[in-house]
């Protein structure tokens, strides 16, 4: 009986200790709620880290730890883009770089060469490593297709977002079975000329031809049939567009520049730009302005730069002029 009334007061006494340190984490929280001084509301200060109280004013808690991202963000979207755990995910790789990558460098974390058992050991970790990257045939073709995109991008100097746009485009076709019968440097050559094109920053088909692996008649084919197939929207291209880079390569002044797009849009005016290449239309755009703002190139530095024939400028050149004088007349 002795030992039942025991057990019953030591489960009171618990009981009692337990609600005792609840009031007492209650009355805590209510004094960080509470302003101490004037017990007004408190309100957290994120940018100084700091713990204020709404009426008086009183510093509660100072140098308090931001546990939080250190950007802001003022909408759902920008948070959603600005999130981030480790490197951003792109497309322009096969795995949208979420896999493990072993650098080649045979050293250790203090910068130390490594001793022969271990580089052999590294060797070893990496030949799995891409085996284990890659698992079908399917990953692997994506992979050496989204290379040779890398690859002809870096040599024809487009920005990254033409390489990503590529990338997208070479999934689309891989996904939907287009490479059946169809080489894979060709899929990728035309998905990096369908992304120029669509980015405003076209580059033509004897300069994609010159860094690509295949022939430019088989590019133009592929080209052609992936918009197709995938419904691209792409628009024809602007001469204008390619006056920039033309004029930077020939070492021209902004106001030839400014000079070759007014003939290019004098030229739109008049239809002349119907039915012609715009790469030879900007070029002989670039050569007229030259010589019109007295800062001379030869037919030859233009074509050279252009990849086009001496031949094509000097037609082009004469209708633009041609253009011109109706315009002026008129």
């Amino acid at each position: 009986m002795s030992e039942n009334v025991r057990s019953y007061t030591d489960e009171r006494t618990r009981g009692e200790t337990t609600r005792e340190a609840d009031v007492e984490e209650a009355e805590s929280e209510d004094e960080r709620i509470e302003c101490p001084e004037c017990g007004g509301s408190l309100v957290n200060d994120s940018e100084r880290g700091e713990t204020v109280c709404r009426d008086c004013g009183l510093v509660v808690e100072e140098d308090e730890i931001d546990h939080g991202p250190e950007w802001r963000a003022f909408d759902a979207a920008e948070k959603d883009q600005k999130s981030r755990v480790g490197a951003p995910t792109t497309n322009m790789m096969h795995d949208k770089g979420l896999s493990t990558n072993i650098g080649w460098q045979d050293k250790d974390a203090y910068g130390n060469q490594l001793s022969g058992r271990q580089r052999e050991k590294m060797q070893r970790l990496r030949t799995w490593n891409e085996r284990f990257r890659t698992r079908d045939s399917k990953e692997r073709n994506l992979k050496q297709a989204l290379g040779e995109i890398d690859r002809m991008a870096s040599a024809l100097g487009l920005p990254d977002n033409v390489r990503e746009t590529a990338s997208v485009i070479y999934r689309r076709a891989l996904n939907e079975d287009l490479l059946p019968g169809r080489s894979i440097e060709g899929v990728s050559t035309a998905s990096l000329y369908a992304a120029a094109r669509q980015a405003g920053t076209p580059r033509s088909l004897d300069e994609i031809a010159n860094v690509s692996r295949v022939e430019k008649d088989e590019i133009a084919r592929t080209y052609r049939y992936v918009v197709r197939e995938l419904k691209l929207e792409i628009q024809p291209a602007d001469p204008e567009s390619y006056v920039p880079r033309f004029a930077s390569d020939l070492g021209l002044s902004d106001e030839s520049e400014r000079r070759a797009r007014q003939l290019l849009q004098t030229a739109k005016q008049e239809g002349v730009h119907s039915g012609k290449s715009p790469v030879g239309l900007a070029a002989a755009a670039v050569y007229a302005a030259s010589l019109l703002t007295n800062e001379k190139v030869t037919q030859s530095e233009v074509s050279e730069v252009a990849n086009i024939s001496e031949v094509t400028i000097r037609n082009r050149y004469h209708e633009l002029l041609e253009a011109e004088e109706q315009v002026q007349l008129g």
